[in-house]
């Protein structure tokens, strides 16, 4: 019978019942997002029906103000809502990542200066710049997605470089430095393994904060206006005078605000699994804690 060892550990013991249903919830949510033009019937940006519908079979989630479904604009905003956590996950956490590693395994000169670029990062208020940034920039979406990883990369490179301080001084790898060992070989062979979990758990904080921010920036109307977002829908509905007196609220401001937070919600789950298989420490008896 194999042993698992120590690459394997990272995907035993398997997830538990919030993790399954969180990553369930993730992959239909990249389904919607993906299929959001067959799976809608109506455009999220045309008139379709009266305004202020309230759902029926021909409006699963109503129509807003102007008439627009809300379905579709829930499909389409999903896929903003995605392409931002999965934008800003990949080019701050790999990026971040890259640099801590780099910090922390030359040392030196050089993981002194990275250390403290990281700490000036960390510092500076980040709302105010991301606010400038997106209206200096535009409010096209790719801008977005560069102004939430400039100020998101820190976090994950204080996380790599710590570990990489830790994994160098390992037996087995001043043992293979010893006997000639090039650094790729190290890196590709026992440094990225050994990261993997940790810049996955990285990555998908790094996603819920991107999707925050996201929905964030468009909910004070600092989206982009091309764009359906589930935080567009909530400035829309917000600005909606007298919401609160009619029934609107219930199909037009939920359903946005929901899904929010089941995806926030899922992100969390799955991770705090993921982080808890990746440390043992975390685990009591092969029991989770």
């Amino acid at each position: 019978m194999r042993v698992p060892g120590r690459r394997a550990s990272f995907f035993w013991p398997p997830l538990s019942l919030a993790g399954n249903v969180s990553l369930f919830f993730l992959l239909f949510l990249v389904a919607v997002g993906i299929l959001a033009p067959w799976i809608s019937r109506y455009s999220p940006h045309a008139v379709s029906g009266p305004p202020l519908a309230p759902p029926d079979w021909e409006h699963w989630l109503g129509t807003d103000e102007l008439g627009v479904d809300l379905w579709a604009q829930m499909c389409y905003g999903a896929r903003v809502s995605l392409l931002v956590g999965f934008g800003v996950a990949l080019l701050a956490g790999l990026g971040g990542g890259a640099i801590g590693a780099l910090a922390g395994y030359t040392g030196g000169l050089l993981d002194r200066l990275l250390l403290r670029l990281i700490d000036i990062a960390l510092v500076v208020p980040q709302l105010p710049l991301l606010i400038l940034l997106a209206t200096f920039l535009g409010a096209r979406l790719e801008n977005v997605i560069l102004a939430l990883a400039l100020f998101s990369w820190p976090r994950p490179a204080r996380i790599v470089r710590s570990q990489v301080l830790v994994l160098k001084r390992q037996t087995y790898l001043v043992a293979a430095r010893s006997f000639g060992a090039r650094t790729g070989y190290l890196l590709r062979r026992h440094l990225l393994p050994e990261l993997a979990p940790v810049i996955l758990v990285s990555l998908l904080r790094l996603a819920a904060r991107g999707i925050v921010a996201e929905a964030g920036l468009s909910f004070i109307g600092l989206g982009d206006p091309t764009l359906k977002s589930w935080g567009k829908i909530l400035y829309h509905a917000t600005n909606f005078k007298g919401l609160f007196f009619t029934p609107y609220w219930k199909w037009w401001l939920v359903a946005p605000w929901l899904a929010l937070t089941l995806l926030l919600l899922a992100i969390t789950f799955l991770g705090r699994d993921l982080e808890r298989i990746a440390d043992p420490r975390l685990r009591v008896g092969g029991a989770r804690v």
